[in-house]
């Protein structure tokens, strides 16, 4: 049976593999922040969230705990989702550069947005064997999507990426490349890999002219 982002979103959605991450989400999810007291809070992993076929992977870290955690779609109700998606808006992937909730509007042309980790991590920290556990998922969509380029935000999606080229069969340089904001990384048969530090600094990163 071939593998769909929607078979995906919903293993996804159902993994309770982490027991740190699970009571993590689901104390947030419980407490709450005082803004959002009258919310009910997603409190489960995120699946990533677009468009297929997708010329782009846009690579995170996890969810935040009071962004994504809270709406249930990946860099929406946080201050990175609103740098992300007006970039995102800017070079024609969105619909619109605000992102605030589910069942807001936006929709992705072209571009997927996933995170290595699916879970809110406490102190926005995954550990080693939790992205383990979460890679899996990062390399079904990877299969189910092949983009054209992948843009990691940070050096944990970064390696992460690497290491879905790596399990996906592509010969990934060793050791392997290292991250650094603005680097590139094209290997035979593979998407081009691509990095920003962070998605506060995509306004000062272009995206490739062949991407757009």
């Amino acid at each position: 049976m071939r593998d769909t982002l929607e078979r995906i979103a919903e293993d996804v959605t159902r993994c309770r593999a982490c027991p740190r991450l699970v009571a993590w989400r689901e104390e947030v999810a419980r407490v709450k922040r005082r803004a959002y007291r009258a919310e009910t809070y997603w409190g489960r992993p995120v699946p990533g969230f677009g468009d297929a076929p997708a010329a782009l992977l846009v690579l995170g870290l996890a969810p935040g705990a009071h962004g994504a955690n809270r709406t249930g779609r990946m860099f929406t109700g946080d201050a990175s989702g609103d740098f992300l998606y007006a970039a995102l808006h800017r070079a024609g992937f969105a619909s619109q550069p605000t992102s605030e909730r589910r069942g807001d509007g936006l929709t992705l042309r072209g571009c997927y947005v996933s995170a290595a980790a699916r879970c809110a991590p406490p102190d926005n920290a995954p550990s080693a064997e939790e992205l383990a556990r979460c890679a899996p998922f990062l390399d079904r969509e990877l299969a189910a999507l092949w983009p054209r380029a992948i843009l990691a935000l940070g050096a944990v999606a970064w390696e992460a990426a690497l290491g879905a080229l790596a399990r996906a069969g592509i010969e990934v340089p060793r050791p392997r490349p290292r991250f650094a904001h603005g680097a590139e990384l094209a290997l035979p048969g593979a998407p081009a890999l691509l990095a920003s530090y962070h998605v506060w600094s995509m306004a000062l990163w272009r995206l490739p002219a062949w991407l757009l």
